[in-house]
């Protein structure tokens, strides 16, 4: 990531701001859908993502952090959609028989999914952060704006639910 780009995108140079935004939209969308779970509501967070730190990137304080930075919108916009999608009334059980599901890899992926959602927000983030982002505590900590030694008692209180948990599954 080049941190020039990030300064001229905060003196408000519009194509630098694409530029940095559009290396970076992958890792968004990724990491959205892991939260929300579906396409349009992912590409729904891209685009609050966009917004929001067009609008914002001057609060940027550390431009090498810029990706950090997107990363903690991004989870932030997909807990906001989470919250206001569970306003919505949900299909009644009967309802599901009549969706068709592509049934390739859906016991593992659906185990993954349900051991995540134990979780609660802050370690389920931490969680995915380390081991789906690769990053590191001391940038888990700066995203979360905590001491590094309580990012790694959240992360490790984390894998220690996680890991209660995958005992009781049955994998069959």
């Amino acid at each position: 990531m080049d941190v020039t780009l990030v300064k001229k995108a905060q003196e408000g140079d519009d194509i630098a701001f694409l530029q940095l935004f559009q290396q970076y939209e992958k890792d968004i969308y990724r990491m959205s859908f892991v939260y929300v779970k579906n396409e349009n509501d992912a590409l729904d967070v891209v685009q609050e993502v966009a917004y929001r730190s067009f609008k914002n990137i001057h609060t940027l304080k550390s431009p090498q952090y810029f990706k950090t930075w997107l990363i903690k919108i991004t989870i932030t916009c997909s807990i906001d959609l989470i919250r206001k999608n569970k306003k919505v009334i949900q299909l009644k059980p009967e309802f599901n028989e009549m969706i068709p599901i592509n049934e390739e890899d859906v016991p593992l992926s659906i185990t993954l999914q349900e051991l995540l959602n134990e979780l609660n927000e802050e370690e389920k983030s931490m969680v995915l952060l380390k081991y789906y982002e690769g990053y590191s505590f001391k940038e888990i900590a700066e995203s979360f704006d905590i001491p590094l030694g309580s990012a790694k008692s959240v992360l490790y209180r984390a894998l220690g639910k996680l890991r209660k948990q995958l005992k009781g599954v049955d994998f069959s």
